[in-house]
């Protein structure tokens, strides 16, 4: 198969194909991932949590992140690397230039950012560049202390149309993928027929056009607790590519996640 691009997941989304997302830190688990037929994998900031043992995202640096993503991309050859913006690398316009540079020469082929209307301008400069942007609204990490916790999104009716309207300035600014965190499973479904462009769900129901997952939590292995959201794909296999595969099916029949896994 061909490189996995945007526009292959684009026409996914046109189609009715589910996409299937998870993160990845090394080249080894990238190996695995890719040839277990992965769409995307995402090297997330979540390595501060899983990898580093801090309690939030906010330590992550930009040179962590590019480390990571180089690592990831020597162990791909088929499947979309996305790599992570890290706490405060793109508060200006210049620092988004300079630090989305950074991963895309690490092997990135497209930078993910957290935020809605603050970050039109940066997100539609940086595409005019040619740094493709991928979007993050609703539970977005980085901004944990501010959200007062990690806590679902969306709920106030007020506050779901302000994330439609902002999903809607995002694909307007240039954003080609969407993430969406920790979101009422109806919200998630809006702002999925809202907008053009693929969303990628996580904790945000089944009508996202596709589901990401931490590859600690979809394997079992992570060290604090499972988020509501997720699944653990290896005990119902017993190996690490036969879980994925399952991960990978599941979400293409519709079948994860389930009624257990969504928040209303």
């Amino acid at each position: 198969m061909a490189k996995i691009t945007t526009s292959r997941l684009l026409k996914m989304k046109e189609q009715g194909e589910k996409i299937s997302t998870i993160t990845a830190y090394d080249a080894s688990f990238a190996k695995i991932f890719d040839q277990a037929g992965i769409h995307a994998i995402l090297i997330g900031d979540s390595l501060g949590m899983v990898l580093q043992g801090e309690n939030d995202t906010v330590p992550v640096t930009i040179e962590d992140m590019a480390y990571h993503t180089r690592c990831v991309s020597k162990g791909v050859e088929e499947t979309l690397v996305i790599s992570d913006m890290p706490f405060m690398s793109y508060a200006t316009k210049e620092q988004a230039f300079v630090n989305a540079t950074k991963l895309m020469q690490a092997g990135a082929n497209i930078v993910k950012m957290e935020g809605g209307s603050w970050l039109i301008e940066t997100i539609s400069s940086l595409v005019e560049r040619g740094i493709p942007v991928c979007g993050h609204l609703g539970l977005t990490p980085q901004s944990v202390h501010v959200l007062g916790g990690f806590k679902v999104q969306g709920r106030e009716q007020d506050k779901a149309l302000e994330m439609i309207a902002q999903a809607k300035e995002l694909e307007q600014a240039g954003v080609q993928l969407l993430v969406l965190e920790c979101i009422p499973a109806e919200l998630g479904k809006a702002i999925s027929e809202a907008v053009n462009i693929p969303t990628i769900g996580i904790g945000a129901g089944k009508d996202t056009d596709g589901q990401i997952l931490v590859m600690h939590d979809a394997l079992g292995i992570s060290c604090s607790y499972m988020p509501k959201f997720s699944r653990n794909f290896l005990v119902d296999t017993g190996d690490i590519k036969k879980a994925i595969e399952l991960y990978i099916s599941e979400v293409s029949k519709g079948n994860f996640p389930g009624p257990e896994h969504i928040f209303k």
